[in-house]
Parts: structure tokens; sequence; C-alpha cells
């Protein structure tokens, strides 16, 4: 089969019988046209199936109507959620939003850089996988904005839409040991990443707050190479391999996916949830209330995230001059369901 030919400005110019640059006017500038050859200019277009090229021309002008989004893992709810808050809200600005995955690898965080630069968006919004300041300031100095995405900015001159995950992990561990546990498991990974530092750093400060001897045996770290259902599954394995008189009696999960997976790692080898060991999850996505034990979480305002950045973002593409930069941090809640939930009498065995 033959390609069929591009049209373009000029085979609709000859067609209208008129000139490209009254064909320009008719797209950019309809007003400046006599209705009569706005008309013949239309129906030209039609005739002909010519599709004005929006980008190249944006390009032309060195602007673009396209923002970057870069997340760590378009397979967990969580970042689609916060996809669908940054859409709606960029989507009524009338600009478009170029998804990338960086899937928690440096290299393609990296090189989709490298694409939304080459691009010209006008704007990215990333939640990155380290510090990523050298590379960050790069796109801000070609006069690419930027705001962190679930990450919190330490410089005063570039916005950031966060959850304080430090309160996140307190508020979990200590719904854990006021329900009588006073052997914990984190169960979180990647270790680099900021968010779970902070929710392990809040774990901590649960457990020394309660003034638990021996920190090491109330809360027992089990670090995972990915966030994801297969490592809780084998966290899950990890800790019934661990001594009987010795084991968790309960689990905080540093995300929702690392919960349910060890959940399901728990039930296979059918230890009860939560009469046997209790769950706490982070993020509270959607799967979390429809599990077999519905899971309690730490909830984070997804879509609000999203919708708070991509605003951001837009008042300081649109209006550079008088933008004010921020940090915004959002306060997480616990939803407790039937996972940590006491069925009477003392936890600790």
């Amino acid at each position: 089969m033959r390609d069929t030919p591009v049209v373009s400005i000029r085979d609709v110019a000859s067609h209208a019988g008129v000139s490209m640059g009254t064909v320009s006017n008719v797209l950019n500038q309809p007003e400046l046209v006599a209705s009569a050859t706005r008309a013949r200019v239309l129906a030209s277009i039609d005739e002909l199936g010519f599709v004005p090229n929006h980008a190249a021309r944006q390009l032309r002008r060195g602007r673009s109507r396209t923002l970057g989004l870069v997340v760590l893992d378009v397979a967990n709810p969580f970042f689609t959620d916060i996809a669908k808050g940054v859409e709606d809200t960029i989507g009524t600005a009338g600009m478009a939003v170029i998804f990338c995955n960086s899937d928690g690898d440096q290299a393609k965080e990296d090189a989709y850089l490298d694409l939304l630069k080459e691009q010209r968006v006008r704007g990215v919004l990333i939640t990155p996988i380290d510090d990523a300041s050298s590379r960050l300031r790069q796109l801000r100095e070609r006069g690419i904005h930027v705001v962190l995405l679930d990450r919190r900015s330490r410089q005063p001159d570039l916005c950031s839409v966060s959850v304080d995950d430090r309160l996140g992990g307190e508020l979990a561990v200590k719904h854990l040991l006021e329900a009588g546990h006073r052997r914990i498991a984190f169960v979180g990974g990647p270790a680099g990443l900021e968010q779970m530092h902070d929710r392990h750093a809040g774990a901590v400060q649960a457990v020394t707050g309660a003034g638990l001897d021996g920190l090491e045996n109330a809360l027992q770290r089990f670090d995972t190479p990915a966030s994801t259902a297969p490592a809780g599954r084998d966290a899950a394995a990890r800790i019934l391999g661990t001594p009987r008189d010795s084991r968790v009696t309960a689990v905080f999960c540093a995300n929702d996916l690392l919960a349910l997976g060890v959940l399901q790692g728990l039930t296979q080898q059918r230890v009860r949830v939560p009469e046997d060991i209790a769950l706490v999850g982070y993020d509270d996505i959607d799967f979390a209330a429809a599990a077999a034990v519905p899971l309690t979480s730490v909830r984070q305002p997804r879509q609000r995230l999203g919708q708070t950045a991509a605003a951001l973002l837009l008042a300081e593409v649109t209006q550079p001059d008088s933008h004010r930069h921020q940090q915004v941090v959002f306060e997480p809640e616990l939803v407790v369901r039937e996972s940590s939930r006491r069925s009477g009498g003392p936890t600790d065995r």
C-alpha cells in the first residue's frame, strides 16, 4: 500500500485560490479574513483533509503546549491517580502531558529528561529517583520550569508538592503499638528513596516515643529491592523464616503493593491476618479496601497531589515574573480496616 501524501498549506492555498498567508490567517487569526474567503479556505481544508501541525508551529515560535510528567512506577496505582490529577488540571489549560515512567531506573530517567528537552516542553513534573539536583538545574537553565512531585524541595526557588511521610510512618506504627504490638517489622525499599527513608524514620520515632527498650527488637527492618507485590511476598517469606519465639506480630509496609504482597505470602502459609500478624500499608490505593482482608493504610491525597503540582507548574509557566515558589506539604491520614483490628487480648506473645 502506498502512503497517503501529506497535504500542505501550499496545497490548500492553491486549491482555494488564495495566498499561503491567507490560509495561515484563517488558521490563526480568522477575524482578519473576509467571511466569504474564510469559508472557501475552510471548504478546501475539509475537502483535502489538511491537518494543521500545531506542534511544529509552536516549536518555530520557541514555545510548546506540552508539559512532561516523570513518575517512578506507572504500575503502582498511586502514580496512576497522581497522573489523573495532573492531566485533569493541565487539560483545562489547553495543554498536553507527555507521560514518562522511569521505572526506578536512573538511565531511563536521564533518557526521558533528554527527550523532554528535545521536545522543548514548557515544564516538567517529576518524582526523581534520587536528589537529581544537577539534572534538574540543567532543565531550568534551558528555561524549562520544574516542580517536584511527591518529593519535598530543599531549594526555596523550586516548587514541590509532597506528603509528610515521617508523620505517616509514625501514625502507622503508633497505631500498632496502641494495639499492643511490641515486635514490628518495617518492609520497604529501595532504601535510597527519600520516601522510604522518611517513612522508616517516622516508624522509629513512634517506637522511641513509646519508650521501648531494644529498638532493634521492637522495629525489625526488612529491606526490599522494589516496592512491588512480589517483593512483598519475598519479605513475608523472610519474616516467617525467623524463629517463632522472636517473630514479629505486626508488619508496617512502606506502600500498599508491598502490603498486598505480604498479605498474600502470609495467607499462603496459613498465617492469619490480623490474628497472627497484623498488617498496615501506605498510600490507600483502591485495592487496599478491596483486599481479601481489607487493608489498614496511611492515606495520601493522590489526585490532589497531582492537581496541586500541575497548578503550580502552570502558574510558573504562564506567569514567571509574578510566580511565587511554594513547598506544599499535605498531612497523611490513617484509615483503619480489618488487617490491623484487634479481637481482644494482648498481642505480644
